[in-house]
């Protein structure tokens, strides 16, 4: 099994997955094949638990309730600028389902100020997951030459302006049935940047963005965002694989706005 003992981003933490094809949700029900340990430095274990049904797309979704989490402590960032020797971000609690068809993933943590707009001196919330392409582990702090990782990167002020703009569409004028426009608020296929990675100052955002999706909600200084995406890959050089047997590394990381991280 791959262990890696650092994390990548602003504060993060590393893990590594085994796919297993078996177990059972609700007492016995099938763990099927992302019925994963994921396993971090310190041997820790979470599951995506096989579930019936479509995935839950939303935070507050209740089967939500029925996963087990597991609390990932968070390390710093101190391998490039800007170091961030001490997470403000503690500890992220993660919990996973799929269906066979797609894979969701529920992230949590405490965070005492919502930050979900990016503008000049000011930062926005974020979390992301990293998942290396091809066979061999990459260096999670952004992969490197020849071993690339996909990251699925969820920003706050992304989710902001998909929900103000459903509201906004929500929203009727008389009689004639438009939509008021108040604002121009940029359209987004989703709330989740789709990146590749293969060392630092590589970073690229995908030409095809949108197949995967998140959705967050903010509440009592704790943030809860769900990342999910389709478990058949179609760009298999750029795309991470999910896939039965599968032994796979992940890695995740924390960015708190109100420190200014990013």
């Amino acid at each position: 099994m791959a262990r890696f003992e650092r994390a990548w981003g602003r504060q993060g933490r590393i893990a590594s997955i085994v796919p297993l094809f078996a177990g059972l949700l609700a007492g016995a029900a099938a763990l099927g094949w992302l019925g994963i340990p994921v396993v971090s430095s310190e041997g820790l274990f979470v599951r995506s638990y096989l579930i019936t049904g479509d995935v839950p797309s939303a935070p507050e979704d209740p089967a939500w309730e029925k996963i087990p989490p597991l609390t990932l402590p968070l390390s710093g960032q101190v391998i490039t600028r800007p170091v961030w020797p001490e997470p403000s971000a503690k500890a992220l609690a993660v919990r996973s389902v799929h269906n066979g068809i797609e894979i969701a993933f529920l992230l949590e943590w405490q965070d005492n100020t919502k930050n979900d707009r990016l503008t000049p001196g000011t930062f926005r919330d974020g979390v992301a997951i990293g998942l290396p392409l091809g066979e061999a582990p990459a260096f999670f702090c952004m992969g490197q030459l020849d071993h690339y990782i996909n990251i699925w990167h969820w920003k706050a002020d992304w989710q902001s302006d998909i929900d103000r703009r459903a509201a906004k569409a929500a929203e009727r004028k008389g009689e004639s049935g438009e939509v008021r426009r108040f604002e121009v608020i940029p359209r987004r296929a989703s709330s989740v940047e789709d990146l590749v990675g293969g060392g630092f100052s590589t970073l690229t955002s995908k030409q095809s963005q949108g197949r995967v999706q998140g959705k967050a909600i903010w509440k009592d200084g704790v943030w809860r965002v769900v990342i999910r995406r389709p478990l058949a890959s179609t760009d298999p050089e750029n795309e991470a694989r999910l896939e039965p047997g599968r032994l796979q590394a992940v890695a995740f990381a924390v960015w708190n706005g109100e420190n200014k991280e990013r």
